[in-house]
C-alpha cells in the first residue's frame, strides 16, 4: 500500500532537516561559528573523530584550537547523503571531502571519508545524538593549472573569512557593476 501524500511530504521535511543539520556543522567548522556548530549537536551527543571523541562543547574546542593553529584556511564539503527514518530517529551516511592549506598557505592537503550519524528529532528539532566520522581516503594533490593572474581574479569575487566577515553572510548579497563581464581564460590568465 502506498503511503498517503501527507506521510511522503513528512518523510521528505524530515529528510531535508536532517541534511540542513549535516550542512550546518560544516558550515559552522569552515567559519570557526560556534553557535552554528553546536546547534548541529543534541547537548548530550557524542562525535568519534578519531584522534578526538567527545561531547560537543569539548568537540568545539579542540575543533577551534586544532583548525586555527594547523590551518590558514580549511572546507569540509558534503556529496552524497543516505538516510533510513525510524520515527524520531534517523540513520544516515553522508560523504565528506575535506581540504585544507597549512598556516603558510603553501601546501594543500584533501580528504574523504564519511560522517556516519544516528540523528534525533528531540523537541519537534532534529540533531546529531552520535556521529563516528570515518576517513576513506587522503593526499597532497598537484600544483592548479590555473594561471595566479587568474587566481588572483578569482579571489576578488568575494570575501573569504572564519568569522562573519565573510561574504556568505552579506545580506542581500550584491555583485559590485565593475565585476559584470569579467571573462579571462583560467589557463593562460588573459
Amino acid at each position: 500500500m502506498e503511503p498517503s501524500v501527507e506521510a511522503m511530504v513528512r518523510e521528505l521535511y524530515d529528510k531535508q532537516k536532517i541534511r540542513e543539520v549535516v550542512a550546518r556543522y560544516c558550515r559552522g567548522v569552515d567559519r570557526m561559528d560556534r553557535d552554528l556548530f553546536l546547534s548541529a549537536y543534541h547537548p548530550d551527543a557524542i562525535d568519534d573523530h578519531g584522534f578526538v571523541v567527545a561531547g560537543p562543547e569539548e568537540f568545539w574546542a579542540w575543533v577551534n584550537h586544532y583548525h586555527t593553529t594547523a590551518q590558514a584556511t580549511h572546507q569540509h564539503i558534503i556529496t552524497n547523503h543516505s538516510c533510513e527514518l525510524d520515527g524520531d530517529t534517523a540513520h544516515c551516511e553522508t560523504y565528506w571531502m575535506f581540504a585544507a592549506l597549512d598556516p603558510n598557505g603553501q601546501n594543500l592537503t584533501i580528504g574523504g571519508g564519511r560522517y556516519i550519524d544516528r540523528m534525533e528529532k528531540r523537541g519537534g528539532e532534529w540533531r546529531i545524538a552520535a556521529r563516528k566520522c570515518v576517513p576513506d581516503w587522503g593526499g597532497q594533490p598537484v600544483a592548479t593549472q590555473i594561471s595566479p593572474a587568474a587566481r588572483a581574479m578569482l579571489a576578488e569575487s568575494g570575501t573569504t573569512a572564519r568569522d562573519a566577515s565573510d561574504c556568505s553572510y552579506e545580506r542581500p548579497l550584491t555583485i559590485p557593476p565593475e565585476r559584470v563581464g569579467i571573462n579571462v581564460d583560467i589557463l593562460a590568465g588573459a
